[in-house]
């Protein structure tokens, strides 16, 4: 059993390596909410919330008071919306429910507005699709997902096409903000139902009533580990991230459950996740880079990546029973100073960050392109992402932000964790063929097993 003594050899790693947890987020189950009634439903899913969540931001308060574990994001993930307002098709109602509980409780997001259609999209779910812009525009707090596509299921090219109108009219209706609707809407390949991370969480059919998944996070503690092997070879490199992980899982674990007794929830899930924020030292591009890459975005940025990864997830999964969500890398570009700075200086750009994704955590994350980017083609930028998923039976992932008004070398700032986007260039040759043939993309030959 986890105790206090489990995380002191971790106090160097949060005083100094911006060791945290990322987030406590707690999925609720919202198919107890379904009425009747449109306004009833929508009653019911306020009132279910403010009830389970209205202790999560004072329980984790103490909890990071007494074990001095910053816990720095306090989060909701709800059922796919899509299916709980399917019989009224409410959902603009039901999200602005979903933004006043979030405020009420005092956490930062509420995850679930999603929308599950990888294979086929029903009559209400299409018209849910339509609601993400006012939704996402009318709201602080909701944050939207879109799953498209499986490696059981293919590829559901209908939706992707349409999601690359959608994140237009996201950015044009938030346009001011500099598209800030785009940040708070992921279309995923093969998501998964547990993920704590925002703005992808919904807490999936099944999941418990009410539980607990924690993201931890700790670029800064795995870069420092290898800064003390500046000699080591990549075999000793991997076994040094392996151990680091393991003892930042620890601490995790220790976050989760206590969270989840003192909020009378399940147990769900540590997602070790190495997720960067702006802050200088808690990057995972420099984490690559002291592997030895001059910069982020060069050539062997893959390999050093898959590494990471593959050595992140060996570590959790020693330290905990209960290793979930995405568990690995993320490259978000805006959310890393080392990314940033990789995008700005020219080493990085959308071709090779595609790459890198077949092998981290998500996908192309937090990437602003020039605002007159053809829906089309961020609709070629989703169906790539998505196939790399589909192949590789992993979670990948699109979260782009064609800033109005903006053109490539521009700098958009979102501030907070969202940090600054750098304008990334886009190849113009258009895919719209190719999207407007529509259908849906084959299962891969290995899908076909039971």
């Amino acid at each position: 059993m986890l105790n206090r003594n489990d995380i002191l050899e971790t106090i160097s790693m949060i005083d100094s390596q911006n060791l945290d947890v990322r987030t406590v987020t707690m999925g609720i189950s919202l198919f107890d909410c379904m009425s009747g009634s449109g306004a009833d439903t929508v009653k019911n899913i306020y009132d279910k919330i403010c009830r389970k969540a209205e202790n999560i931001v004072k329980v984790c308060g103490e909890i990071a008071t007494e074990y001095g574990i910053p816990i720095i994001n306090k989060r909701v993930s709800v059922t796919p919306v899509s299916l709980i307002g399917a019989a009224e098709r409410n959902y603009f109602d039901i999200a602005l429910a979903l933004d006043k509980a979030a405020k009420t409780c005092g956490i930062d997001f509420v995850g679930g507005y999603t929308a599950l259609v990888h294979k086929a999209m029903t009559d209400y779910e299409k018209y849910f699709l339509t609601t993400l812009p006012d939704a996402l525009a009318a709201t602080k707090k909701v944050c939207a997902s879109v799953n498209v596509a499986t490696t059981r299921a293919g590829i559901n090219m209908d939706a992707v096409r349409i999601m690359g109108k959608i994140i237009k009219k996201c950015a044009l209706l938030t346009a001011s903000e500099g598209g800030i609707a785009c940040a708070k809407l992921v279309v995923f390949a093969t998501a998964v139902e547990d993920n704590p991370f925002m703005a992808g969480a919904f807490n999936g059919a099944g999941e418990d009533d009410c539980v607990i998944n924690v993201g931890v996070s700790g670029p800064g503690v795995v870069k420092k580990a290898i800064e003390k092997h500046p000699d080591a070879d990549l075999t000793a490199v991997s076994e040094i991230i392996k151990k680091t992980a393991y003892k930042i899982t620890r601490a995790g674990e220790l976050v989760a459950r206590e969270a989840a007794k003192r909020l009378n929830a399940t147990f769900g899930i540590v997602d070790l996740s190495l997720a960067p924020t702006p802050i200088m030292g808690d990057s995972v591009a420099h984490i690559l880079e002291e592997m030895g890459l001059e910069s982020v975005g060069a050539h062997g940025s893959t390999m050093a990546l898959a590494l990471l990864n593959d050595a992140v997830k060996k570590g959790g999964v020693m330290a905990s029973s209960h290793i979930g969500g995405l568990s690995g890398a993320f490259i978000p570009v805006s959310e890393d100073c080392g990314m940033i700075d990789a995008a700005l200086n020219g080493s990085l750009k959308i071709e090779k960050l595609e790459a890198m994704t077949s092998v981290c955590s998500v996908g192309i994350d937090m990437v602003a392109v020039p605002g007159d980017t053809d829906e089309n083609i961020i609709s070629a930028i989703i169906a790539d992402e998505a196939a790399i998923g589909m192949i590789n039976n992993k979670t990948t992932a699109v979260r782009i932000i064609p800033v109005p008004d903006k053109k490539e070398g521009d700098i958009v700032v979102y501030g907070g964790l969202l940090g600054k986007a750098p304008v990334m260039a886009v190849n113009k040759k258009s895919p719209r063929k190719l999207i407007e043939r529509g259908g849906r993309v084959p299962a891969p030959i290995h899908s076909n097993r039971n």
